[in-house]
This record gives C-alpha cells, sequence and structure tokens, in this order.
C-alpha cells in the first residue's frame, strides 16, 4: 500500500483529536464566564460542569487506545507490513473512534457509545496479531 493510503485514516484520528480539543475550549471558557465552576478545576475535575467533563473525557480518551494505533502504524510503515487488509482495518478502527467520540460528545449513552468502542478494540487487537505474526513468521511466510 502506499504511504498516503496507510496514513490517511491517522490523519482523521488526529483531526479528530483537535476537533474535540477545539471543542473543549469554548465550553471551558464559556464555564468559567458564566461562573459555572464549583473549585478549583487544576485540583479537582469535579469542579467543571457536566459538559465540560463529558468534552474533557472525550478527548482524554483520544490518548488512550488510539496510542496503540499510532505506535503500530509507525511499526507498520517501518517494516512494510503495511498492506490491504492493514489499511482496511485501520479504516475500521477510526470509525469506531469517530462513533465512539460522536456519542461521547452528544448523549453520552454508554449502551451506544461501548459497542463503538468494543469494535475499535477488538478490530485494534486483531491489527496488532496479524502484525506479530508477519514478523514473526516472516522468514517462514513469503
Amino acid at each position: 500500500m502506499t504511504v498516503a493510503a496507510v496514513l490517511l485514516p491517522v490523519f482523521v484520528q488526529v483531526g479528530l483529536t483537535f476537533f474535540i480539543l477545539f471543542r473543549l475550549g469554548p465550553l471551558r471558557f464559556g464555564a468559567v464566564r458564566r461562573g459555572e465552576i464549583n473549585g478549583d478545576p487544576t485540583l479537582d475535575e469535579r469542579a467543571w460542569p457536566d459538559k465540560v467533563r463529558q468534552a474533557s473525557n472525550a478527548f482524554r480518551n483520544q490518548f488512550e487506545v488510539p496510542v496503540l494505533y499510532f505506535v503500530l502504524v509507525v511499526l507498520a510503515l517501518l517494516t512494510r507490513k503495511a498492506d490491504l487488509i492493514f489499511v482496511v482495518l485501520s479504516w475500521v478502527f477510526v470509525l469506531s473512534r469517530l462513533a465512539h467520540a460522536f456519542v461521547h460528545l452528544t448523549s453520552n449513552n454508554v449502551r451506544y457509545r461501548f459497542p463503538a468502542y468494543l469494535v475499535g478494540v477488538v478490530v485494534l487487537l486483531l491489527m496488532w496479531v496479524l502484525f506479530a505474526l508477519s514478523i514473526l513468521f516472516a522468514p517462514v511466510l513469503p
């Protein structure tokens, strides 16, 4: 696969992270302006109103499981193991992250958010297993 094909889902994932960050800023500033903070938010996240914490949690979540995806993409590019299956699975992972973030930022209904999260985690695990097998059995398999 081309480098562009491999990196396009990464760019979308990075774009999602910045989108959430740029949504979080105005929510925080608005809460400060309206005097909705109860306590010191630098010491306790619970000082922020629920809507701000919800967006903050969605932003923080972009630095949890996706970190494993970013590392895998770099390794797959360096070892030339990023094939069509890798790119398709990357898109499934990123689409699951988009769905997860959408639910996280809107209704925050765990009944909808968890399946999106689970799909992403399972796909990412599959990607890691396939990558590991392709590395471990490289001398044996073509």
